[in-house]
């Protein structure tokens, strides 16, 4: 019977932290954006558009210079 109120001290103990915890960060703004997270992957970043872009450029430019190359001969 002893281990009984033991275990119930432990777990009412250990929840009372985790509230306690949860309190903090939720005053710190942890929790206050859920929704841009979701959507964020959605969009790709502007980073991998300019790398597309510039590898874009440059075969542009490769297939000019070729048409170019084949009108000169």
């Amino acid at each position: 019977m002893d281990i009984l109120y033991l275990m119930i001290l432990c777990s009412v103990s250990l929840a009372a932290v985790f509230l306690v915890v949860f309190i903090i960060y939720a005053r710190k703004g942890q929790f206050e954006d859920d929704e841009s997270p979701a959507v964020r992957i959605l969009f790709d970043s502007g980073e991998i558009k300019d790398k597309k872009k510039t590898q874009d450029e440059e075969k542009e430019k490769e297939e000019i210079k070729n048409k170019f190359e084949d009108k000169s001969e």
